[in-house]
């Protein structure tokens, strides 16, 4: 939706926006000031980096928390997900260059020509191989793509584990879709057209489950078997009101040189599918894998079994989760969470990455937090593993000196709490 910027920047200053940001940020319209001025600076940033724009749209894509699932959303497994309360956000207004324009904060300028969206090998494991990816994916879809302009700015941390990649990727969509698409495409495919961008023309393998979370909105149960067609179901819950506080602990650890052992995962776990007779182990039935196990052990080596044994079990879970919450049932979901993370940890083994003796953050991150925790709430690795991010259900008596106590060990700031924000991307 395009308005004047003036017009923005007086609807924002007067609080006309307070009871849409207190939806987006799960806060009370009273406490909304701040993210309004985040919006305000980011048409200024627009503006100074481009010049001036006679309209322009505001756009919000949230972090995401994976709750349930580890890991399981490649193999065409079961997943539990929710999107955050922290975001990335962009002023967006045309220009007349047929160029796509991206600022983000702290970074530096990305441009491609909407007049050549192939793919290019040399951009690889760059954002604007994303940009050029999504641009295609939409242009496929019959988007008129014209010039434009974006100034981003997050507060998603970047490698922390929440998904400040997945954030990037819907935000862009959401931006295209509401621009450029006279049939709108939904969530749900804007999830898939990040994923699509990032497998074909970033080059990374990544399941869907990060873009469908933080596209679709509040938590959510995706059973991708069919991974064209997701079932995706929404899983009301409030945990405040079961008094738990969601906890996101960053391990201080870098994802930066980490791409070998995220691409092991899917690589070891469709090897093992493979002598079994699938592509993926939702292919395959479980007895099926223990029949073939002497057979797996000998093609694939055991860290692949064991990472099998972890998805079989990390798939099954979810559903347990999904029932508990619905029935509100906290003790067996935090039980679940705990389980959880002990085969990811045992069995999948993306908490330490091969190798490493002197840095082994996320271990002692967990650590520190089941010490703290001492029995209650939960604990486990989060998202991709071996580095980022942590995630701890805490309960809301315990989260002062939890959160102090942890941010001695991994420094001030560190130990994010959040809420399940009820919406995904979002056009302000």
């Amino acid at each position: 939706m395009m308005k004047s910027v003036s017009t923005w920047k007086q609807e924002l200053s007067s609080g006309a926006h307070a009871a849409r940001l207190a939806s987006l940020y799960c806060c009370a319209p009273e406490e909304t000031a701040p993210q309004a001025a985040r919006y305000e600076a980011a048409l200024n940033g627009l503006e100074t980096t481009f010049g001036p724009h006679a309209e322009a749209g505001l756009y919000s894509a949230p972090g995401r928390t994976e709750i349930g699932g580890n890991h399981t959303d490649h193999q065409h497994g079961r997943v539990l997900a929710g999107s955050v309360n922290i975001d990335m956000i962009a002023a967006a207004a045309p220009n007349s260059l047929n160029q796509l324009r991206v600022q983000s904060e702290g970074y530096d300028l990305c441009v491609i020509s909407l007049d050549d969206l192939t793919a290019r090998k040399e951009e690889e494991n760059t954002t604007i191989s994303l940009l050029r990816g999504e641009c295609e994916a939409f242009r496929q879809r019959g988007a008129e793509l014209a010039g434009l302009d974006v100034y981003i700015s997050s507060n998603v941390p970047k490698g922390s584990g929440v998904s400040s990649s997945a954030a990037f990727e819907v935000l862009i969509g959401v931006i295209l879709n509401d621009c450029f698409m006279t049939d709108k495409v939904s969530p749900i495919e804007i999830a898939q057209i990040g994923q699509w961008a990032e497998n074909v023309y970033f080059g990374k393998p990544c399941g869907l489950m990060d873009q469908m979370a933080s596209s679709v909105g509040n938590i959510i149960t995706i059973d991708f078997a069919d991974p064209a067609h997701p079932d995706v179901e929404p899983v009301p819950v409030d945990f405040s009101k079961a008094g738990l506080a969601l906890c996101i602990l960053d391990s201080c650890a870098d994802h930066a040189d980490l791409t070998d052992e995220y691409a092991a995962v899917p690589a070891e776990c469709r090897a093992v599918a493979a002598v079994c007779g699938g592509e993926v182990l939702r292919d395959v039935p479980f007895e099926t894998f223990l029949a073939k196990l002497p057979e797996c052990r000998r093609q694939c080596g055991d860290r692949a079994v064991l990472r099998a044994f972890h998805i079989y079990a990390d798939n099954d879970r979810v559903a347990k989760q999904v029932t508990a919450l619905r029935e509100g049932d906290f003790g067996t979901f935090l039980r679940l969470v705990n389980e959880s993370g002990h085969s990811s940890w045992e069995y999948l083994q993306n908490v330490i990455p091969a190798g490493y003796k002197e840095h082994q953050e996320m271990g002692v991150t967990i650590a520190a937090a089941k010490h703290y925790l001492n029995g209650k709430g939960a604990v486990r690795v989060h998202g991709g593993g071996f580095a980022g991010t942590a995630q701890a259900f805490v309960p809301v008596e315990m989260l002062a000196d939890f959160k102090k106590n942890m941010e001695a060990i991994l420094g001030e700031g560190r130990c994010h709490v959040l809420s399940i924000r009820p919406e995904g991307g979002a056009v302000l």
